[in-house]
C-alpha cells in the first residue's frame, strides 16, 4: 500500500493536528514503515494454528455466595444521610 501525502493530511484532520509539510512527509515515511512491517505478516502460514485467546494459565475462581450478618441496619444507615425519602437515601439528579 502506498501512502500518500493526501491520506496524511486527512487523518491530521480526523485528529485535529496541524502538520507542517516537513511533518506530513516524514509521517508519510512512518506510516509507510510500519504497513511495510505489518504486511509481512501476510507472508506466514497460520492454517495449521489455533488462535491463541488467552495467553496465561488462568481460569476463573469460583465461590458460593454467602450472606453474612451485617453490623449496620437500614435505619442506622439512613440517619447518617442529609435527606431520606420512602427508606431510601435521596441524592440529587445527575442529569
Amino acid at each position: 500500500m502506498d501512502v500518500k501525502c493526501e491520506d496524511v493530511r486527512h487523518l491530521a484532520s480526523l485528529s485535529d493536528f496541524s502538520l507542517s509539510d516537513q511533518e506530513t512527509e516524514s509521517l508519510k515515511k512512518d506510516l509507510q514503515g510500519i504497513i511495510k512491517y505489518i504486511s509481512q505478516l501476510d507472508e506466514l502460514d497460520t492454517k495449521d494454528v489455533e488462535p491463541t485467546y488467552q495467553v496465561f494459565e488462568m481460569e476463573n475462581v469460583w465461590r458460593d455466595d454467602e450472606i453474612l450478618p451485617q453490623e449496620a441496619n437500614r435505619e442506622a444507615l439512613l440517619a447518617l444521610t442529609k435527606e431520606e425519602e420512602n427508606h431510601q437515601i435521596k441524592v440529587p439528579k445527575v442529569l
